[in-house]
């Protein structure tokens, strides 16, 4: 089970750290990705880090602004978001895949197990 938390409201410019904690295994042996979908969109791919976080990916529309992270001690996976821009507000998707090819990371059919997703939100 992957629980996803920290989501809010903040301003453009702002900085907010979204997490997901997952239960039922270890997340060690998992790629984990985070997806957004804003509202009357597609959901999109916005980063990913290999399981044992030696690899990480990003997509050109937060590259240099967001930082993904985990702790596979604390089975967790973050998302630092900073500089952030009314075009981010969306729901944020933790994901977890076992069966991932690196070089597929950013396609959401390429993960299992999907967390419940956070609202994000940046007002102007």
């Amino acid at each position: 089970q992957l629980q996803a938390s920290g989501g809010g409201l903040v301003q453009a410019g702002d900085s907010l750290r979204v997490s997901c904690v997952v239960s039922g295994d270890a997340i060690s042996g998992y790629a984990m990705g985070w997806f957004r979908q804003a509202s009357g969109k597609e959901r999109e791919f916005v980063s990913a880090i290999s399981p044992d976080g030696s690899y990480t990916i990003y997509s050109l529309s937060v590259k240099g602004r967001f930082t993904i992270s985990r702790d596979n001690a604390k089975n967790t996976v973050s998302l630092q978001m900073n500089s952030l821009k009314r075009e981010d507000t969306a729901v944020y998707y933790c994901a977890a895949s076992d069966r991932v090819i690196w070089s597929e990371s950013r396609r959401s059919e390429m993960y299992n197990y999907w967390g419940q997703g956070t609202q994000v939100t940046v007002s102007s």
